[in-house]
């Protein structure tokens, strides 16, 4: 989830920049990763900057949606809560 939020608040953004943000290491995110682009959620793009490899990453429309999803369960689910009363 942190990956698909991260990604959410920008276009694109570089592995190392979502490795920092995510605090994941680098096996992990690329593990992660692989998933969520087979999974079609991330756009994975690999390209050289001068003679430097750089691989950036943004969310897919279907990505997109369904973090967007994701947050509008969970705040429903924090209204629904904070008005919960327990029966006495």
């Amino acid at each position: 989830m942190s990956i698909l939020t991260a990604l959410s608040a920008c276009r694109s953004a570089d592995f190392l920049y979502l490795q920092r943000l995510t605090g994941l290491s680098k096996g992990n995110l690329s593990s992660h990763l692989a998933k969520l682009e087979e999974g079609g959620l991330v756009r994975v793009e690999k390209e050289f900057v001068g003679k430097i490899p750089v691989t950036r990453l943004a969310l897919t429309r279907l990505g997109r949606a369904g973090i967007e999803r994701h947050w509008q369960r969970l705040e429903a689910l924090r209204r629904d809560a904070l008005g919960w009363h327990p029966e006495v």
